[in-house]
């Protein structure tokens, strides 16, 4: 097995409302690998997103520890999280967070101004084959080409790993796939740690490993010896 990429040890997380407390993750174990495709499969409120929001930086634990290969990323200071997600971690979300002004070209180079080894905005709209669309605003895209725009975005900066919360959550089946294919092809050819997050058990057929999430714990974790190509995936 590769490198561990993440390793999480007993990652807990509470919220409160007044007297009530919700376990969103309830002493959660996990590792994720250099250049796996992993899926973390679940239905709504399993606490997959909420460990994706962790391990990205977007969120804190209230307990356990988060490591990114050999630094704690649990005792991040905000600067230091703000840097970890600039220089590490791609984002793909299932609303696409485009700014409607600025054509697709424009908005991915937005993240390759502030990024240290930036490919080209045109290179990575190639990558999600979008080369005949750079020049269009979002509104006179598809939803499945939003998303790749949001996906060439989050590769432009090169990240070491990409997290996909529900990346064909808004899609229907056949724009799906496209999508698919596009996450497919940069974990392939880059090698970019992948994680998506879905409650489509379909996708689960793409990825290396998929580990699956119930109450805020991990029931399973499955490693696929036969993997299909995205569009052979039945929806």
């Amino acid at each position: 097995m590769a490198n561990a990429v993440f390793r999480v040890t007993g990652l807990t997380k509470i919220y409160r409302t007044g007297d009530v407390e919700v376990r969103a993750l309830n002493g959660v174990d996990m590792e994720l690998f250099e250049g796996e495709m992993a899926v973390l499969l679940g239905p709504s409120g399993s606490g997959k997103s909420t460990l994706l929001n962790i391990i990205g930086g977007l969120d804190d634990a209230t307990s356990g520890e988060v490591r990114f290969r050999d630094q704690e990323l649990s005792a991040y200071s905000e600067r230091q999280l703000t840097k970890f997600r600039r220089d590490h971690v791609g984002f793909v979300f299932q609303f696409y967070n485009l700014i409607p002004s600025l054509t697709a070209r424009e908005n991915v180079a937005l993240v390759t101004e502030v990024s240290k080894s930036p490919m080209e905005p045109e290179t990575a709209l190639s990558m999600v084959d979008l080369e005949d669309r750079m020049d269009h605003f979002p509104a006179q895209l598809s939803g499945g080409e939003q998303q790749r725009v949001a996906i060439a975005r989050a590769i432009a900066k090169r990240p070491e790993v990409l997290l996909c919360d529900e990346p064909t959550g808004a899609l229907d089946s056949k724009t799906g796939i496209l999508v698919l294919e596009a996450l497919a092809h940069i974990n392939e050819e880059l090698g970019t740690t992948t994680a998506i997050i879905t409650h489509n058990a379909a996708i689960q057929q793409i990825a290396h490993r998929v580990i699956s999430f119930i109450d805020g714990k991990i029931s399973s974790v499955h490693v696929n010896q036969t993997r299909l190509d995205p569009a052979e995936v039945v929806w």
